[in-house]
């Protein structure tokens, strides 16, 4: 993903005087700092529960741990976030540049497309009745492994042209575009569009459009299990929309305003900064959260989590009976729902 330091072009754009942005680096070194520590263990915490299952995993719970795992990966990335914000300089080189940037890029775009996927399989398994990928893993595994080969391929042009540089007017190192090229602009907006359509509102309509027809099938049932169920992956997706959307649309208006379609004046420049400046903080949040939402909403994952510790030997019987809530598999008609809900 880009930094808040690729939104400034030192060399292309009239002086504006500094805003004021910089006096809060310290607090957005706190959350990065905060959001890593709870998302390595959370996210773990899933990748655990999730492979104890062993032959009971259903598609959706695949997706999941992919999902834990892509978030995980961006959280490795944060502390280099947070010790470029510290510093006010990018210290670690150009190979680690290219890495931490292409590494945030594609684990961005295995989000949402994991996220799709989810959308797509609740849809099939409710609306269409047929739970032909939850029979077919080997399907199941093919999806994933192509969305992280989609992810990764599409964050390809930032690993290829993201450099570390000295800019002329700040002399410190950045990690942003290498904008030498004089077609370069041009280039990295048509990037960005496309970083939004494909990254962000093709996939969120894709959501909207399956989580729609779903929630209006479960209106018309009686299943209160399934009902449930979906409030987990409802609040994943909610939580995605809220944590990312902000950013999607600042950085959307941003490019507009570099591709000359806003007029651009140094307040609405140091105005989009620092809104890309919190909004940022806020979508980088995302990747804690999940575990969060299953801890607290989803039943079924805290007595799966109870039940796989008690099977490692890591707590005991009376412990697992005392924080239990009902049955992990309580019906045949909810054995096809996701377990993690």
């Amino acid at each position: 993903m880009e930094t808040t330091t690729d939104f400034i072009y030192p060399d292309l754009v009239p002086p504006c005087p500094e805003n004021p942005r910089n006096m809060n680096s310290l607090a957005m070194v706190l959350v990065y700092v905060i959001v890593f520590c709870l998302s390595l263990p959370g996210n773990l915490v899933v990748i655990f529960v999730v492979c104890c299952m062993e032959n009971r995993r259903t598609s959706t719970d695949v997706y999941l741990m992919h999902l834990a795992i892509a978030d995980m990966c961006f959280a490795l990335t944060l502390p280099f976030t947070a010790a470029d914000l510290h510093a006010g300089y990018w210290m670690f080189g150009t190979f680690m540049c290219k890495l931490i940037s292409g590494l945030q890029e594609a684990t961005f775009y295995c989000c949402v497309f994991l996220l799709a996927c989810i959308s797509i399989d609740r849809y099939l398994a409710i609306v269409k009745a047929t739970q032909f990928l939850a029979q077919k893993r080997h399907l199941v595994a093919i999806v994933c492994a192509l969305v992280w080969l989609c992810a990764f391929l599409l964050s390809l042009p930032i690993v290829v042209n993201r450099e570390s540089f000295i800019t002329v007017n700040t002399n410190v190192y950045v990690c942003h575009d290498n904008l030498t090229a004089e077609n370069m602009d041009s280039w990295r907006i048509g990037l960005r569009i496309l970083h939004h359509t494909l990254g962000f509102f093709l996939p969120l309509a894709v959501m909207v459009f399956c989580y729609g027809f779903t929630m209006c099938t479960l209106c018309r049932t009686r299943n209160s299990q399934k009902q449930k169920a979906m409030r987990v992956i409802l609040s994943v997706v909610l939580a995605f929309i809220i944590c990312w959307l902000p950013y999607n649309i600042l950085e959307f208006t941003d490019s507009l305003m570099r591709g000359s379609q806003v007029m651009e004046t140094c307040e609405l420049r140091d105005s989009i900064d620092v809104a890309l400046y919190v909004t940022q903080a806020m979508a980088f949040t995302h990747c804690a959260i999940n575990p969060i939402l299953y801890a607290f909403i989803g039943k079924k994952f805290r007595n799966q989590l109870l039940t796989s510790l008690f099977k490692k030997g890591l707590l005991g019987r009376d412990t697992m009976s005392k924080y239990r809530v009902g049955s992990v598999y309580s019906s045949g008609s909810t054995r096809q729902m996701s377990v993690t809900m």
